[in-house]
């Protein structure tokens, strides 16, 4: 896995968390969605993982004039051999980007919900399963708020993570533009499969063989029930939000190198696993306040298991 980090360093540079979580979650077996300004990598970072791990990559460009069938597929009749066929759309791939989702009305982004959540898409009443790895990144805008839709808690909450790219450091900048001189070594690097499908389907096999201790559980409850408690939060974590760090901090461990779970995991996937999935109180997004400040400060309120 650490060479697949590397691979993936070479062209995003400055990312190398967002690296990591984003093959947490592919281990872990959840959705990512990338949030951030146009420009900053976005849709580089996906298309850079697609070419290294193999399989089948689908790139789709969110529309407001997008259909459902757009996505899922549909039954056209072949008046050749007199019988209808069905035609799948690009749902049926093993990494699926969807660029800029919230561009998309409604009903196309519920299109969705069934196939990141059960792995299996409905066409015309015929039930199909999606290929196993089964892998969703979505990426949005986090400003332009002009002709989108809005993601509804129900869609967000089956994303595992929500990860934030930001701008690079000045250091980090000025070696994005020396990937871009003509003649560089960087500029011609093409990477080259590095993870099969099958080693990563290996690997969460192993997922099952990390200890999470009594504490461990513990504390992810007593995080999760503490942010509905508190009246700076609208809606609190669920119980499917609980179970997504629980996954998360086992993937998180085993990209690690560990066969257990410690805190210091689920603080590190605590924050891209609960930020979409927390509701503010109108106070707090007066005073400029985050969902990041909010887990920061209810994690340091929670006495850390030994």
């Amino acid at each position: 896995m650490e060479r697949l980090i590397e691979e993936m360093e070479k062209e995003l540079v400055g990312q190398r968390q967002n690296i990591r979580l984003l093959i947490t979650a592919l281990l872990a077996g959840g959705h990512v969605l990338l949030e951030g300004v146009p420009g900053i990598g976005k849709t580089k970072m996906v298309r850079t993982l697609s070419g290294l791990i193999g399989g089948e990559s689908r790139r789709v460009q969110f529309t407001p004039d997008m259909m459902p069938s757009d996505i899922i597929g549909h039954v056209v009749f072949n008046m050749q051999q007199n019988r209808f066929e069905t035609i799948k759309g690009p749902v049926f791939s093993n990494l699926l980007l969807a660029d800029e989702i919230n561009r998309t009305p409604p009903k196309t982004q519920a299109a969705l919900l069934e196939a990141m959540e059960e792995k299996q898409v409905t066409i015309h009443g015929v039930t199909y399963p999606l290929p196993d790895p089964f892998f969703v990144v979505a990426t949005q805008n986090p400003i332009e708020y002009e002709g989108t839709y809005v993601l509804p808690e129900a869609q967000l909450d089956r994303f595992l993570f929500k990860l934030q790219v930001t701008y690079p450091s000045h250091e980090q900048e000025r070696q994005i533009l020396a990937q871009h001189v003509p003649y560089s070594l960087s500029a011609t690097h093409k990477p080259e499969v590095q993870y099969t499908l099958e080693q990563i389907l290996d690997q969460r096999q192993k997922l099952s063989e990390v200890v999470v201790e009594e504490s461990i559980l513990e504390y992810i409850t007593t995080l999760i029930r503490k942010t509905r408690e508190t009246k700076r939060l609208l809606l609190g974590a669920s119980s499917r939000a609980g179970i997504a760090i629980l996954m998360a901090s086992k993937a998180w461990a085993l990209l690690d190198n560990r066969n257990y779970v410690t805190p210091d995991d689920v603080k590190m996937v605590a924050r891209p696993a609960l930020r979409h999935r927390l509701v503010l109180s109108p106070q707090v997004e007066l005073e400029g306040g985050t969902s990041d400040h909010i887990i920061d400060e209810t994690l340091a309120a929670i006495p850390v298991p030994r």
